[in-house]
């Protein structure tokens, strides 16, 4: 099965789906539309139904081979679409055989995959790795989950013995834009549950999530001739390093783990006149996530009192929330992928996300998704890998969930 792994990855991978967080569009870039379609053609070539919409929402079903009626069914999701934070054009995948665990050159360019700096790699010392050429990002998230969910549902195919209810597929576009599941027809899809193929290193199994706003702060100086500025002058850059400032310099990313939550300046733009800053916002506990962002609108207030035409602007907009919510009360469809890591000898790691899947947004329309492991690390840039041993394991997930799902109680 390696080898089916590594020549559908290698094929995926080439193919440029870069998503555009400034198209308006969905899918937000027509390049999408390659990989939908090929994936179109595979799916039916498999003998399975598929439905396409205009928003390049693939689905697919694979029916069960049971006699009596299961009645659950189950989905599996993964998404087309790869980061726009890095070159995404002519990827060049690299095949290391049994990995040393020594640092490894990238290409012809200055990058080194070095454990010492990923300390993640030391988990797949002696397996087969799928790396870049340092030049773009892999691409691995994540369409090493759609390798998965393609070579599991093949699996399936090829092995009637293996008895399973009706399957359903969905390959999605715009997930890395925050955009996947928004025009996500959980009606159309018609599963009882679905599990995102999108995480990263072995055993994860994870089913919570931040809670997630993004905020727009926005900075209004006024410019006059610093010869003459005094008690005149309002200087944009500074009122946005002020309010930056005013934020607690611990709860960022760099200085945070596990639960915590965290402010991230993403951008800070400007001139005197006019300066932008670009956060995001998130919080395990719902509390204390609503408790950040109105911190942002009290530093805010606390600048505009110094000055007569409040200056300071902050836009907030909730993204996704924690779905832990709509999980956790479902015990079972975490129990699942449990025994079946538990069959294959997987220790289950169910740490929170530090960041969402389109299951954080599907489990609150309707659609409980939690999210599985698929192999790869370092996602969104050129130091990406991807496990075909780990890739493997994943997609025996696929297979025993399938099965265990049809099992009778």
């Amino acid at each position: 099965m390696k080898e089916q792994i590594i020549n559908r990855l290698t094929r995926y991978v080439k193919i440029d789906t870069q998503s555009d967080p400034n198209s308006q569009s969905t899918p937000s870039t027509d390049k999408q539309w390659d990989l939908l379609r090929l994936l179109e053609n595979e799916l039916q070539a498999f003998g399975l139904s598929t439905d396409i919409d205009e928003y390049g929402y693939l689905f697919a079903t694979l029916e069960s081979n049971v006699d009596d009626e299961v009645p659950t069914t189950v989905g599996f999701l993964a998404h087309v679409d790869t980061s726009p934070d890095f070159n995404a054009t002519n990827v060049q995948p690299q095949i290391i055989d049994n990995y040393d665990g020594q640092a490894l050159q990238l290409g012809d360019t200055h990058r080194v995959l070095n454990p010492s700096v990923f300390p993640e790699l030391n988990q797949v010392v002696g397996h087969t790795l799928m790396v870049t050429d340092g030049t773009s990002l892999l691409g691995a998230d994540d369409k090493a989950g759609v390798v998965e969910i393609m070579e599991g549902i093949k699996y399936l195919i090829d092995h009637p013995e293996i008895k399973h209810g009706r399957i359903r597929v969905g390959f999605t576009p715009d997930e890395e834009i925050g955009r996947g599941p928004h025009k996500f027809d959980v009606a159309r899809f018609n599963a009882d549950f679905a599990y995102t193929m999108d995480g990263s290193q072995l055993g994860e199994l994870q089913f919570e999530s931040f809670n997630a706003a993004e905020a727009t702060v926005t900075c209004h100086g006024v410019n006059v001739h610093p010869g003459s500025a005094k008690n005149a002058m309002v200087n944009a850059i500074n009122l946005g390093q002020q309010f930056n400032s005013l934020l607690p310099p611990s709860e960022v990313p760099e200085r945070t783990e596990g639960y915590e939550g965290f402010y991230h300046l993403m951008s800070f733009e400007g001139n005197v006149e006019k300066a932008t800053l670009q956060y995001i916002i998130r919080d395990h506990d719902k509390k204390q996530f609503d408790l950040r962002k109105k911190r942002m609108m009290e530093i805010r207030d606390d600048i505009n009192t110094h000055y007569e035409d409040f200056p300071v602007k902050v836009d907030v907009h909730d993204q996704y929330y924690n779905m832990a919510e709509k999980i956790k009360p479902l015990q079972h469809i975490i129990d699942i992928p449990k025994r079946v890591f538990a069959k294959l000898d997987i220790e289950p790691n169910t740490e929170p996300i530090r960041g969402g899947t389109d299951g954080s947004q599907l489990s609150f329309m309707g659609l409980p998704t939690p999210n599985i492991f698929t192999g790869c690390g370092n996602f969104h840039g050129p130091f990406e890998y991807a496990s075909i041993d780990v890739m493997e394991k994943a997609v025996q997930v696929v297979v025993g969930i399938a099965e265990e799902v049809a099992k009778k109680e």
